[in-house]
């Protein structure tokens, strides 16, 4: 089946005029960067391993989406490792950590000792089942450090003091998938270098620092030289573009390891090797591109609305601007829905206070008791989506409180 007449962009609104609130699971596909994907398909379907005129604008094309990448992360373009998506960039940032430490070992002289790496309880899957599957398997250890019950952070005390003599990786996410949290990952790396220096005298291997910034990028400032890591996973459908990833390492072979998972043509520098999806690639540096635009800023406002009346309309929603008029119309959309609420407190944090990314919004509704620390997630029979996961809080609020808010 064709394509059709419409333009592309015609053709990927499929929301039906409903709100759409899963950012945080995947966004979607911004109209330009659909036409980027087409017009790729369409034009540059030669294999960028060519040499023909047809590999040469494919093989253009991919370079020049990894400059867009690496100029909005503030990185190089040969920093930029084009994945199949997030989970493959950490499944390589564990696999590179392990044989490193082994490598070091082996140079002096030791060839026992278990790779250790330390992360914190509230990772994706894509590194918590990795390290749980090597951990049964005998190559390596690992500590989940638990986050604060106060703030939801992972607190760089506590990392630290969970690293070992054998620790080779510290994997830290930028913003939590579900609350909305950010990490103190700048800190971490700054503490994790000065603590590599004591290590290197000590003939102690070196702990590899890495933050999976699939939640973050898009909606506040990512900037690589800035946090300090050494490896970042980059996830394209989290900012409206297409579902694949990359992975940024510092200086990959030379300042910081990076093994390969796979071995075949030689591709992306023996690194990730594979015929490169160049679409996927292509739509990937059109996100990338427009993500040095305004967008890609963090927002400067902090927005909290008033509580409802009973009679469900909003008393105290004046607020200005595209936040303000969003969080009204968000309101309206749940009022009367799935349950009754006493009061909808909708709280926007600015990510300058390092405690919730800017699109994630947390609803306190009456009589829902959870178990403490624990968020769930929210299904409306009249909302598909709009910029946020939306999550019960993790404790029990009563009308009284609600009400008073």
């Amino acid at each position: 089946m064709g394509m059709g007449t419409e333009p592309v962009e015609a053709q990927c609104d499929s929301l039906d005029g409903r709100v759409y609130l899963d950012y945080n699971a995947t966004t979607p596909l911004a109209p330009e960067v659909a036409q980027a994907v087409w017009d790729a398909m369409c034009q540059a379907w030669g294999n960028p391993s060519s040499s023909h005129p047809a590999g040469r604008k494919a093989k253009e094309l991919i370079s020049s989406a990894r400059e867009s990448l690496a100029r909005m992360l503030g990185g190089r373009p040969e920093d930029i490792i084009f994945t199949s998506g997030g989970t493959e960039a950490n499944n390589m940032v564990i696999h590179t950590a392990c044989r490193h430490f082994h490598e070091s070992q082996h140079r002096r002289g030791d060839s026992q000792g278990t790779p250790h790496i330390v992360t914190s309880s509230v990772e994706h899957d894509s590194i918590r089942l990795p390290l749980e599957q090597l951990g049964r398997e005998g190559l390596a250890e690992a500590t989940f450090v638990p986050v604060s019950p106060r703030s939801g952070q992972a607190e760089v005390d506590d990392v630290l003091a969970a690293i070992q003599p054998n620790t080779c990786l510290v994997s830290l996410m930028l913003a939590n998938n579900e609350t909305g949290v950010i990490m103190p990952v700048a800190e971490l790396s700054q503490r994790v270098r000065v603590l590599n220096q004591r290590r290197a005298a000590e003939s102690q291997p070196r702990i590899l620092v890495h933050t999976d910034a699939a939640q973050m990028i898009g909606k506040g400032r990512v900037d690589v030289q800035e946090l300090g890591v050494d490896y970042l996973t980059i996830v394209g459908h989290k900012f409206h573009g297409p579902r694949i990833g990359a992975l940024y390492t510092r200086s990959p072979g030379t300042a910081t390891p990076l093994h390969p998972m796979l071995f075949g043509g030689g591709q992306e520098r023996s690194f990730r090797p594979g015929t490169e999806n160049t679409p996927m690639i292509a739509g990937l540096g059109q996100v990338s591109w427009d993500g040095q635009g305004e967008w890609c800023r963090p927002s400067t406002e902090t927005a909290i609305c008033g509580p409802w009346s009973s009679e469900g309309t909003n008393s105290g929603c004046g607020r200005e601007g595209e936040l303000g008029k969003f969080q009204c119309q968000l309101k309206e959309t749940f009022w009367g829905t799935c349950c009754r609420f006493a009061a909808l407190t909708i709280t926007q944090l600015t990510w300058h206070t390092a405690l919730r990314g800017d699109t994630d919004l947390a609803l306190a509704v009456p009589g829902w008791a959870h178990s403490p620390g624990t968020m769930h997630r929210w299904r409306c029979p009249r909302v598909t989506g709009g910029a946020c996961l939306c999550v019960f809080s993790g404790c029990r609020v009563s009308e009284q409180e609600l009400g008073g808010l």
